[in-house]
């Protein structure tokens, strides 16, 4: 056995040599925790409990349902792309440098600011959105009302608590992460079966697959659906965390699309479960929408199954947002680990160092955390703010995870598959993954309340064209002499490359 052990270990280094990178994290993650990690970052208890009381504004259970079962179909048809390139090309870059080898530098240094600004705007979406909810419990606990000012600073503290477990190394948020799936899939069974055996009234079929709700001002039921989707699109992001930890992950050209394709599917069905569940025991539209404590889904608890209860389940939402934000700062971090390692980043020396003791880039966690607070702080003077963070989230992230799907395609036959692929079918779901991300992307640019105001500002699409600006700038002035990936390795480190030493 620990001969075995040692040939993967070997075979994953002499991958990792042949892309030209020499080993320095700690490779101590096998499958299963792959997968956890990107499990804990999808999250359902996070970004379908966060996003409840958008959804029930913005085209309500039908749309929140439907709109859940398409874009996690989509997703995983995307997933299942981006872990096919990934199966070539496992290293903490991951989008980037699957980019660099496929486009070349400039289609490299897009998706790399891209998928920074992503994974930036989903440290703070979660954890902004944990911090909502340990207000909601605050309010029913000692009676604090919720306010701006309160939430910014739980949210800071959680962002403490998260770059101090990050900064302790990779065993613990394995550790962690493997407690989270079994947290995460026993809370949604909790709060599904409390919810459906409660001898509260439970609403019909008809309403929570049938039933739209309009609060948003506009007239288009199709315009307000479309929107109405960042809900699930919104928490189905981050599964490129599989890809990011894969320097840390044994037999990862295996492992890490492996991780990509799972996390998605068992969320997309858990996430389901919960929000049906959630739907049919709405006891009151107008009070769960206007909830006092500031989240709906806290209302629901209240209304069926009274403070007591509510208390307890609001704690399970709470603790399992608290591990997804902390498996996304894992990801963010190693993403401004490699970026840096590259040359991409101002102070590139200082975020790439890696500890000797626990072989973690610290600078690159606490860097995370820090822009991560940067973002959430318009939510003082904005209540848009929220809504927007999320999208910021899913505009940065979802075309830079269909970037190197586009230049696999455009590749043709020179792209070299890896062990994990998916044959024939690679290109008509490339196709089709392309398309989707294209159209998403301009809808959650689009205005998300009527009339706009700066209040209801979505400033997402500028979030966005500024970071392409800053990129372009950058790549200009700095970008095109500092930034470099190195020489591809051996013939031998090349062979384990393409999987046939494995």
């Amino acid at each position: 056995m620990s001969a075995r052990r040692t040939r993967v270990q070997l075979d994953d280094d002499a991958a990792l040599r042949a892309h030209g990178y020499h080993p320095e994290l700690a490779r101590r993650m096998g499958g299963f925790g792959n997968f956890a990690i990107s499990f804990s970052v999808i999250c359902i208890l996070a970004g379908g409990m966060t996003l409840f009381g958008y959804g029930l504004n913005t085209g309500g259970p039908a749309v929140m349902m439907w709109g859940w079962v398409g874009i996690g179909f989509m997703t995983l048809l995307l997933g299942m792309c981006l872990a096919e390139v990934t199966s070539a090309y496992p290293t903490s870059g991951g989008l980037y440098y699957m980019a660099h080898r496929l486009g070349g530098p400039r289609w490299a240094w897009v998706t790399g600011w891209l998928n920074l600004l992503g994974l930036l705007g989903a440290i703070a979406g979660i954890d902004y959105g944990c911090a909502l909810f340990i207000g909601a419990f605050a309010s029913l606990q000692w009676d604090l009302v919720p306010t701006p000012e309160t939430t910014i600073l739980i949210f800071a503290g959680i962002l403490l608590l998260h770059g101090t477990l990050n900064a302790l190394g990779v065993r613990l948020v394995n550790v962690l992460n493997s407690i989270s799936v079994w947290w995460q899939i026993s809370g949604v069974l909790l709060i599904g079966g409390t919810l459906t055996l409660a001898p509260a009234e439970h609403q019909s079929a008809g309403f929570v697959f049938g039933h739209f709700h309009n609060a948003t001002g506009f007239t288009s039921p199709v315009y307000v659906a479309a929107l109405g989707c960042l809900l699930a699109a919104y928490t189905f992001c981050g599964y490129d965390a599989s890809s990011h930890l894969s320097e840390e992950t044994s037999q990862a050209q295996v492992s890490a699309p492996k991780g990509i394709v799972r996390s998605i599917g068992y969320s997309w069905i858990a996430g389901f479960i919960l929000l049906a569940g959630m739907l049919f025991a709405v006891q009151d539209y107008t009070g769960t929408q206007g909830s006092s404590t500031g989240v709906p889904p806290a209302q629901i608890f209240i209304d069926v199954l009274g403070t007591g209860v509510a208390k307890g389940l609001l704690m399970v939402v709470i603790v399992a947002q608290l591990f997804c934000g902390n498996a996304e700062t894992a990801a963010a971090s190693r993403m401004v680990f490699a970026f840096s390692r590259d040359g991409a980043l101002p102070f590139s020396s200082t975020w790439r160092r890696v500890t000797h003791r626990t072989r973690t880039p610290i600078a690159a966690v606490w860097l995370s955390v820090g822009v991560a607070l940067v973002l959430a702080l318009p939510s003082l003077y904005s209540p848009a703010a929220y809504a927007a963070v999320t999208a910021i989230n899913v505009i940065g992230i979802t075309p830079a995870y269909v970037i190197p799907v586009y230049l696999r395609l455009r590749a043709g036959d020179r792209f070299q598959a890896g062990p994990w692929n998916l044959g024939g079918w690679s290109k008509p779901l490339g196709w089709i993954s392309v398309t989707y991300v294209a159209v998403l992307t301009v809808v959650f640019c689009l205005p998300q309340a009527s009339p706009v105001t700066a209040q209801s500002f979505n400033y997402a699409g500028l979030a966005l064209a500024v970071v392409l600006l800053l990129a372009w700038a950058m790549w200009i002035t700095k970008g095109k002499r500092h930034y470099k990936i190195p020489p591809l390795g051996s013939a031998a480190e090349n062979t384990a490359l393409a999987g046939e030493v494995m």
